[in-house]
C-alpha cells in the first residue's frame, strides 16, 4: 500500500561548469521520477550560480535549483537515490512542506453492486 501523497520541495545544488542543457535533463529526469508515480509537479525555480559558504569537491560555487512537487514518500526516496548517483548533483535537499496543503485526491468510488430484481 502506498503512503499519502504529500507536497515536497528539493534544493539541487548542481556543479557549476555543467551546462544548461545537461542541467536541464537532471531536471527533467526528477520531473519524470515524478509523474511516473503518480505525483505532480508544481514548480521549477532556476536560483542560478551562487557562491558556497565551504568548498565541495573544489568548487567555491554551486548552481541552485528549488523542485516543489507533490508526491508519495516512495517516490521522494527513490529521487534522492538517483540523485545521490547523478554526476553534476553535487549535493541534494528534500524537504515534506509541512505548510502547504497536498492536492485533493479524489477517492476511489466502490463499484455498485448489481440490481438485484
Amino acid at each position: 500500500m502506498l503512503g499519502s501523497v504529500n507536497s515536497y520541495e528539493v534544493l539541487l545544488l548542481l556543479d557549476p561548469e555543467l551546462a544548461e542543457e545537461r542541467q536541464g535533463e537532471i531536471v527533467e529526469r526528477t520531473r519524470a521520477l515524478i509523474e511516473r508515480d503518480g505525483g505532480g509537479w508544481e514548480t521549477h525555480e532556476v536560483w542560478g550560480r551562487r557562491k558556497l559558504a565551504y568548498e565541495i569537491d573544489h568548487k567555491g560555487e554551486g548552481t541552485y535549483h528549488l523542485l516543489v512537487f507533490h508526491a508519495q514518500p516512495e517516490t521522494l526516496n527513490e529521487i534522492s537515490r538517483v540523485l545521490k548517483i547523478t554526476d553534476g548533483v553535487m549535493r541534494h535537499m528534500p524537504l515534506r512542506r509541512a505548510d502547504a496543503k497536498p492536492p485533493e485526491v479524489a477517492p476511489k468510488q466502490p463499484e455498485a453492486a448489481p440490481a438485484q430484481g
